[in-house]
């Protein structure tokens, strides 16, 4: 299967201090790849330059073949690919059916731009939309509550919400369930899955190992700044080095 998401003999430092060091990977297209590894691995540096918040200083990330390095942020959420973010992103003044509205038309129109809202509001079709992704994620029944009042689980989930009314063609998931008690963990691993028949592409950070097996079909392991390990979750779960460095006492 083709790799939509390549990143070659990537390298970034700060100051003295090796963050990523010559970091290969390819994604496949309609997979589930997670990235596993320690706190200071360099897993959110390694996804800061995926989304342009962080510029390499060597290297290649290649999208469907176009490269993302030196593209702004919203060019390159432009191009198909949404995050979710480890500490939610949402504009908690605002009810969750707004929430949705304004990544709806920022990616209808390129920008969000406030003389849409009554153009949009007149026609209503991608406030149905919005009502019918709420309900998908199971937050259909708040869609008028203003998001400051919901609970962690949900506004995590609100987030992922407002990436797939985008329609990403990838999905990248920073500990998508962190802080979530074991029931909202489990809910949001068959809402992943649900997602996942949509064929979206995800790329997935997350230190629960649980939610790692659930999902994965691919896992990469990352210590110091450089994959140690890559392959299925069988192989990984049964790797001697994996297993004592980080699935067997070390935190992963």
């Amino acid at each position: 299967m083709a790799a939509v998401l390549r990143i070659e003999d990537v390298h970034k430092s700060f100051g003295g201090l090796r963050a990523l060091w010559e970091v290969n990977l390819d994604v496949e297209e309609g997979r589930v790849h997670a990235i596993i590894g320690p706190n200071g691995a360099g897993k959110s540096t390694l996804l800061n330059c995926l989304i342009g918040r962080l510029t390499p200083d060597r290297g290649t990330v290649t999208f469907e073949g176009r490269p993302l390095i030196g593209r702004k942020p919203h060019e390159i959420n432009q191009m198909g690919i949404a995050r979710v973010f480890q500490t939610p992103e949402i504009f908690e003044e605002l009810t969750l059916l707004e929430n949705l509205m304004i990544p709806a038309m920022a990616k209808r129109d390129g920008a969000f731009r406030l003389n849409a809202w009554r153009r949009v509001t007149r026609r209503g079709e991608l406030m149905e939309e919005a009502e019918h992704i709420l309900e998908e994620v199971g937050l259909a029944e708040q869609r008028h509550r203003v998001s400051a009042a919901l609970s962690r689980g949900d506004k995590r989930r609100l987030e992922l919400a407002m990436c797939l009314i985008q329609h990403p063609k990838l999905l990248l998931l920073d500990e998508p369930t962190a802080g979530m008690s074991r029931a909202d963990t489990n809910n949001t691993i068959d809402l992943l899955k649900r997602i996942g028949e949509k064929g979206i592409t995800k790329v997935i950070i997350e230190h629960d190992m649980h939610v790692v097996f659930s999902l994965a079909d691919t896992i990469s392991v990352l210590a110091r700044g450089t994959f140690i390990a890559h392959g299925k979750p069988d192989e990984i779960r049964n790797d001697p080095k994996v297993q004592e460095a980080y699935l067997g006492g070390v935190e992963a």
